[in-house]
């Protein structure tokens, strides 16, 4: 029986990022149609080409000839899983979306499982890869030494940040844009945002086919990411509390070091001209003033941010007996 596009919109949106995976997509493809079958709800599939330079192309275009339910999203050249991801996340229109890498390492059986979680009142489902099947210093070492700095940095304890098998609420999506390699940190950014999140243990298969494209280089770009999430997390409403303490700090130490060395010259009667503290301490007031014109600079980016956009600073879940305006 060939696959029959659902009646009415989709409930399920699953999105998967191909990158140069010909040998996998066709199985991939009939493990979610197995799985989607056994729901038995209105959903698509959309898979997202990454540039891919094998013949991943022709067999994509050859599953969405096949069965309607299938999107596939080819982008121009490689642009990196986060933005497969995002331009997945902006084809979606399900009302919940479910995210998945295309290399079968992920198990598409453990969909309704993740399914199951959301209907417990989580927004956000993040598998567990508790029994990985990757080698332990290329894969397993550089996922753990990320997952207790991002779980340590953001408050936010998940065992596997690193899994790509997640479910989302479509409204947690609307607001987290992706940039970089941010599609890790989506758990964190939607905490930020008022979601719920947990995380369920699901099955990691050995890899079939292709190679990994990550390593322990992954590791640094984490590192990198991971500052700019725990600003956003932190301060992206008040940026002038990242400035302001470095600012006073700086300006009281070379406030302090100039005052010494007046009272010094006073008192001593001691030429305090070419001594390099005085520099230091002038250095450091300067260094404060910079600090703070960064401080009020990213204050008025943000306002211009939020108002620009009419967007607020917070984030409703829901409103009861919410009066009738106008």
């Amino acid at each position: 029986m060939e696959p029959q596009a659902s009646d009415g919109p989709p409930k399920l949106s699953i999105v998967a990022p191909v990158y140069n995976e010909e040998d996998s997509v066709g199985p991939l493809h009939q493990r979610l149609r197995q799985v989607l079958d056994r729901l038995d709800q209105p959903a698509e599939i959309i898979l997202v080409n990454d540039g891919s330079t094998d013949g991943t192309e022709q067999a994509l275009d050859a599953i969405a000839a096949e069965d309607p339910c299938v999107v596939v999203v080819h982008l121009r050249r490689n642009f990196g899983q986060s933005a497969a991801m995002a331009a997945g996340f902006d084809q979606a229109t399900g009302e919940v979306v479910v995210a998945l890498d295309a290399d079968l390492q992920n198990d598409p059986a453990d969909i309704p499982l993740l399914l199951g979680k959301l209907d417990q009142g989580y927004d956000v489902v993040s598998g567990w890869r508790k029994d990985r099947h990757d080698p332990w210093l290329t894969r397993r070492l550089p996922s753990n030494v990320a997952n207790w700095l991002i779980s340590t940095i953001t408050g936010v304890h998940l065992h596997d940040y690193g899994c790509s098998l997640k479910a989302y609420r479509r409204e947690v999506l609307a607001d987290i844009r992706l940039y970089g390699d941010m599609h890790r940190f989506i758990p964190a950014l939607a905490y930020w945002a008022g979601g719920r999140i947990t995380e369920v243990p699901v099955t990691h298969h050995a890899r079939q086919f292709g190679k990994s494209k990550y390593g322990l280089s992954r590791i640094f770009r984490v590192i990198l990411d991971l500052i700019t999430v725990k600003f956003l997390l932190s301060y992206s409403t008040k940026p002038i509390h990242v400035f302001g303490p470095w600012a006073l700090l700086a300006g009281l130490s070379g406030f302090a070091i100039c005052l010494g060395l007046t009272i010094y010259k006073f008192v001593a009667h001691q030429n305090i001209g070419d001594r390099p503290l005085l520099l230091l301490g002038v250095l450091l007031i300067f260094v404060a003033l910079q600090f703070i014109t960064l401080g009020l600079v990213a204050e008025l980016q943000a306002r211009t941010y939020y108002e620009a956009r009419g967007r607020p600073i917070y984030a409703l879940r829901r409103v009861v007996n919410q009066p009738k305006r106008g």
